[in-house]
C-alpha cells in the first residue's frame, strides 16, 4: 500500500516537472514571436515618421522659398520706387534753379524800379518844402505851431464828443438793464407758484375725554415725564380743554412726539417703557420718511447725484420753518426761481435750482450751531463734494461769503423774492415794527450818527454818520460797537449785519 502511494507521488511529481518544461518552451516560442512583431511594428513607424519628416522638410523648404521670393520682389519694388523718387527730385531741382533764375531777373528790374521811386520821391520832398515856405510866407504862421494847434482843436473836439458819446451810451445801458431785470424778476415771480405760512414752534394733539387724557399723563405725571424725556418736547395738557400742546423750537422732535402719542392712545398701552419703545421705532419711522421726503424731492426738481446725508437735510426741512414759512416749500420755490431766471439770462438752470434748493440746509444741521446758517450750509456742501460755484451760492446767499460765482447773485435774488412776497412769511406786526425801530433808535443814540435805516426784513442796519464828526477809524469801531449792542440787549431771528456809511461830498454848481 505505502508503495503504491509513494508511486503515486512520484507520478505526480514527474507529471508537473514534464508540464513546467513544456509551458516554459510554449511561453518562450510565444515570446519570441512578439519581440519579432514587435520589431516589424517599429521599423514600420520608422520607415512612416522618416516619410513625414521628408514631407514636412520639404513643405518648409517650399514655403522659405515663396518667402525669399515674396522679400526679393518687395525689395525691387523698392528700388523701383527710390529711383522714381530720385528722377522726380532732380526734376523739381531743375524747376527751382529755373524759377530761381528768373527771381534773380524780376529782382533786379524791382531794384531798378525803386530806384525811380526814390528819384521822384526826393523830387516831391522838395516841391512840398517850396509850397511850405510860400505857405508860410502867406499865413505868418510855421508848420509846427499850425500843426499843434490843429492837433489840440481835434483833441478837444474828440474829446467833447467821445464824453457825450460814453454819458449817452451809460445812459441806455442803466435804462436797459434796469427794464431787464425787472422784466425778468416779474416774469419769474408770475411763473411761479406760491404758498402761505402754516408753520409755528407748537403742535396740537386732540383727544377725545378727560379718560384719555389721565392715561396719557399717568400716576403722578409718570408717563408725561418719560415722554417728555424720550422725546425732548413739552408737553402741555391743562391750558388747552379736548387737546395737549407740544411745544419745541425742534420741529422733528415736535412730529416724534405727536406721532408717538397718537400710537399710544390707538394701542391703549401707556406706560415708560412703552413708551420709550414706541417713541424709539417713531423716530426711525420719521428717520424712514425724512430720507423718502428728500429723494422725491429731488426727483420733482430733477436733481440727481446728491450726497445721501444732503437728501436726509433736504427731508428734514419738511419740519421746519422761518417766520412761518415752510422750509421745505421756500427752497423748492427758491430752486424754481433761481432756474426760470437762470434760463432767462442764459445760464445753466440745473446749477440755479441746485443751488436754491440747498441753500439753506445750514438751518436743519445740528453741527456747529454758533456758525451761520449760510457758512454752515456752504461748509456742508463742500464737505459733501459739491461743486465749488454750488458752495459759494449757499455761503453768500446772506452776503457773508463773497460772491466768486454768477450763479450767487441769482440765488439771493431768488431768496428775498420767496421770503417777501406777501403772506410767505408771519411775524406779528406789532413787535416786528417795534423791534426794527428799536434797532434804528439805538444806531440813532450814538453821537454821529445823523440817519438810521433798518432795511432787508431787519437783518441790516445802515447807519449814515458826518464825515466831519467821525473818521475812518471811528466809523470801523461805530459799527463793531453798535452790533454789539444789539447782540447784548436785542432779541431777533437770525442775525443783523451793520454797516457804517462815510461819505465826503463835493458840491459845485454851475451858473
Amino acid at each position: 500500500m505505502l508503495f503504491y502511494i509513494i508511486a503515486a507521488v512520484l507520478g505526480a511529481i514527474i507529471a508537473l516537472v514534464i508540464y513546467i518544461l513544456v509551458n516554459r518552451s510554449v511561453s518562450k516560442g510565444r515570446a519570441d514571436a512578439i519581440i519579432e512583431q514587435a520589431k516589424l511594428e517599429a521599423e514600420k513607424i520608422k520607415q512612416e515618421k522618416i516619410l513625414q519628416a521628408k514631407e514636412k522638410f520639404y513643405q518648409l523648404k517650399s514655403e522659405h522659398e515663396e518667402k525669399v521670393n515674396a522679400r526679393n520682389n518687395e525689395l525691387r519694388d523698392r528700388e523701383n520706387n527710390i529711383k522714381n523718387r530720385e528722377n522726380q527730385l532732380n526734376q523739381q531741382a531743375s524747376e527751382l534753379g529755373r524759377q530761381q533764375h528768373q527771381l534773380d531777373s524780376e529782382k533786379g528790374q524791382v531794384n531798378a524800379q525803386k530806384e525811380a521811386y526814390k528819384v521822384k520821391e526826393e523830387e516831391l520832398a522838395k516841391l512840398t518844402a517850396q509850397v511850405n515856405k510860400q505857405l508860410e510866407t502867406i499865413a505868418g504862421m510855421s508848420a509846427e505851431d499850425a500843426k499843434s494847434m490843429l492837433v489840440e482843436n481835434m483833441k478837444a473836439q474828440a474829446r467833447t464828443e467821445a464824453q457825450a458819446y460814453i454819458n449817452d451810451t451809460m445812459d441806455e445801458a442803466r435804462l436797459n438793464a434796469a427794464k431787464e431785470a425787472k422784466r425778468i424778476v416779474i416774469n419769474t415771480i408770475q411763473r411761479t407758484a406760491t404758498e402761505t405760512a402754516i408753520e409755528n414752534a407748537v403742535s396740537t394733539f386732540p383727544i377725545e375725554n378727560d379718560e384719555i387724557k389721565g392715561r396719557i399723563i399717568g400716576r403722578e405725571g409718570r408717563n408725561i415725564r418719560a415722554l417728555e424725556a424720550a422725546t425732548g418736547v413739552e408737553i402741555v395738557v391743562d391750558d388747552t380743554p379736548d387737546a395737549i400742546l407740544l411745544s419745541a423750537f425742534d420741529p422733528v422732535r415736535r412730529e416724534i412726539a405727536r406721532l408717538s402719542l397718537h400710537q399710544l392712545v390707538l394701542d391703549g398701552r401707556i406706560h415708560p417703557a412703552r413708551i420709550e419703545e414706541v417713541v424709539a421705532k417713531v423716530s426711525k419711522q420719521l428717520e424712514d420718511e425724512i430720507l423718502e421726503t428728500g429723494k422725491r424731492t429731488c426727483i420733482d426738481l430733477g436733481i440727481h447725484g446728491l450726497s445721501l446725508e444732503l437728501v436726509k437735510l433736504i427731508g428734514r426741512m419738511k419740519y421746519r420753518s422761518s417766520y412761518g414759512q415752510n422750509l421745505l416749500q421756500h427752497s423748492r420755490e427758491v430752486a424754481n426761481i433761481s432756474a426760470i431766471m437762470a434760463s432767462e439770462l442764459g445760464l445753466n438752470p440745473k446749477t440755479a435750482k441746485r443751488a436754491g434748493l440747498l441753500h439753506d440746509i445750514g438751518k436743519v444741521s445740528e453741527e456747529e450751531p454758533e456758525l451761520p446758517h449760510a457758512l454752515l450750509g456752504a461748509k456742508l456742501a463742500e464737505q459733501y463734494k459739491e461743486r465749488p460755484e454750488i458752495v459759494n451760492a449757499i455761503g453768500s446767499h446772506h452776503e457773508e461769503m463773497e460772491m466768486t460765482s454768477i450763479i450767487s447773485p441769482l440765488v439771493l435774488v431768488a431768496d428775498a423774492i420767496s421770503g417777501a412776497r406777501p403772506g410767505a412769511r408771519r411775524e406779528v406786526i406789532e413787535s416786528y415794527i417795534k423791534r426794527l425801530k428799536g434797532m434804528e433808535d439805538l444806531a440813532a443814540s450814538y453821537p454821529g450818527v445823523t440817519k438810521s435805516y433798518a432795511i432787508q426784513a431787519g437783518r441790516e442796519l445802515r447807519v449814515i454818520v458826518g464825515s466831519d464828526e467821525v473818521t475812518d477809524d471811528q466809523a470801523a469801531r461805530l459799527s463793531t460797537d453798535i452790533a454789539q449792542k444789539i447782540q447784548d440787549e436785542m432779541t431777533y431771528p437770525g442775525q443783523v449785519k451793520v454797516t457804517v456809511i462815510r461819505e465826503t461830498r463835493s458840491v459845485a454848481i454851475a451858473k
